[in-house]
């Protein structure tokens, strides 16, 4: 007698998606439950994405701590990338072709291991004249461009366009006036989620279920 065993059904895995950046990845003075990386996996599972978002967010961080970082943390073999490097960069007034260098050698090695990549900028600042400030913001989308990325001009942009329009951040940020607070960032989830769950799509899935 011949027995008939049904094959197994195949359970799919959730996808993963590394998020690599300095403080403002990270969650810096926020509590573990209130910062970008845990708001962004709870707006995409929201939505029906099956995800595990990590948190490879390290404060202080340059883009050359992620050029120097991003083989162990394509080593953890993620589904996708977020890059959101270069705010440090700024704050230490790091010429901006060093810094292009290397998010170009990252999103080179993402590209290499199969990875899709969104890559998060951030807006020039005056102080250090206006060819640093061009040269900054254009590296964001010229980069995304070049290696096919996904791109989010500015990580910080609900925030940025407040204060453009004379708005106040009360509430929006720590005191430090660097990072955001957990509202804040709950608005920069806001309008970085969609571009999020695009990348999701060229994982290979992680689409909102029916």
């Amino acid at each position: 007698m011949i027995a008939l065993t049904a094959a197994a059904p195949v359970v799919a895995q959730p996808l993963t998606l590394t998020a690599m950046g300095d403080s403002l990845t990270q969650g810096y003075g926020l509590p573990a439950d209130e910062g970008f990386v845990p708001v962004l996996q709870d707006w995409l599972r929201a939505r029906g994405h099956d995800v595990n978002v990590i948190n490879a967010g390290v404060s202080g961080d340059t883009t050359a701590g992620g050029r120097a970082r991003i083989g162990w943390t394509l080593a953890d073999n993620p589904d996708a990338l977020i890059v959101a490097l270069g705010g440090n960069d700024l704050l230490r007034g790091i010429d901006p072709a060093a810094s292009r260098a290397n998010l170009d050698a990252i999103l080179v090695a993402a590209t290499e291991a199969g990875v899709p990549v969104l890559l998060a900028g951030l807006p020039g600042p005056g102080n250090f004249g206006p060819d640093f400030k061009r040269d900054f913001e254009a590296m964001y989308g010229e980069l995304a461009e070049a290696h096919g990325a996904l791109l989010v001009d500015d990580f910080l942009a609900p925030l940025t366009a407040r204060m453009e329009a004379g708005e106040s951040l009360s509430g929006l940020m720590q005191p430090d006036n660097i990072h955001p607070s957990a509202e804040g960032v709950r608005l920069i989830v806001e309008a970085i989620g969609p571009e999020a769950a695009r990348l999701l799509e060229r994982a290979g899935g992680g689409g909102a279920g029916g």
